[in-house]
């Protein structure tokens, strides 16, 4: 099942009943913004989720600055935003689908996979003309959602150290670790957000931008295979970014490009560094 769909394929479905969207748009500079945006318009008939309000949990010593929510939690979550077993949820955002990958990660985590992500987002949708909602969002009615977490879905911070270890002592891990980050900040040239710089031992970087064309839509199965084609197909990865957020559209991209054996670290670096003892790697390995 193809994860990525289209504005097209959306407007045909738009008024569907079973048919669940969820407005992901938000920015980490301005966490207020993308409430507001989707306020003033939308795409017809969606529910808002915010990336700290309702797609993380409280942020604590550890867990990194997205922490991942209780399985109870999501549950309240996506009941209150109508999602039911048999929904199908197109989640978008205008961030080139990173927080609706994220949506979308959390409910395949939670077993519910009838779950896509908008191709180009809120923007491209309001620029190709199609229909816009504006104004006081209508409350929709809650559902029951119905869903238990996947373990296949989430890597520990234990296998992810195992890695980490045989990298360090030039075991080859049997094990794929990445980081999704930009370039600059898994070196440790850089990091604007996070108090420690530099990335995971054995880590190999994939920027996750490098998902999307130079239209900012997502590249097809193909074009990803190619751009994933030194890693062995049948190896186990784990994905990882700044704080598990970013992650989501590699881990999306990975699944789409024929990978089967894919998992989030969910706290990612901000959990990583959150622990003294964890080893830190700067520049090329």
């Amino acid at each position: 099942m193809n994860p990525i769909v289209s504005m097209r394929w959306l407007l045909a479905r738009l008024y569907e009943p079973d048919l669940v969207i969820v407005d992901c748009r938000f920015e980490l500079a301005s966490p207020l913004a993308g409430r507001h945006a989707y306020e003033t318009s939308r795409i017809p008939g969606a529910r808002y989720l915010d990336l700290e309000a309702d797609l993380s949990a409280p942020v604590e010593q550890h867990g990194g600055r997205h922490p991942l929510p209780t399985a109870e939690a999501l549950t309240a979550t996506f009941s209150k935003a109508g999602i039911h077993p048999d929904s199908r949820v197109v989640a978008y955002d205008n961030q080139g689908g990173a927080m609706a990958s994220r949506a979308w990660w959390l409910l395949n985590y939670m077993g519910h996979e009838r779950v896509f992500v908008l191709d180009g987002g809120f923007a491209a949708w309001q620029q190709a003309g199609y229909p816009v909602e504006e104004g006081e969002p209508v409350i929709g009615i809650p559902a029951q959602f119905a869903g238990e977490p996947q373990p296949e879905w989430l890597a520990d911070m234990n296998e992810v150290q195992a890695v980490a270890d045989q990298a360090m002592n030039s075991v080859e891990a049997s094990t794929l670790l990445i980081d999704s980050r930009e370039y600059k900040r898994f070196i440790g040239e850089e990091e604007p957000i996070d108090s420690v710089a530099g990335h995971i031992p054995g880590a190999r970087h994939y920027f996750w931008k490098d998902n999307l064309n130079e239209q900012g839509q997502w590249k097809s199965g193909d074009e990803l295979a190619d751009r994933f084609h030194a890693l062995p197909k049948d190896s186990e990865v784990i994905v990882y970014c700044g704080s598990g957020v970013t992650a989501c559209p590699n881990v999306l991209a990975l699944k789409q490009a024929g990978f089967e054996r894919v998992r989030l670290y969910a706290g990612s670096w901000s959990d990583w560094i959150s622990y003294s003892e964890n080893p830190i790697a700067t520049g090329e390995e």
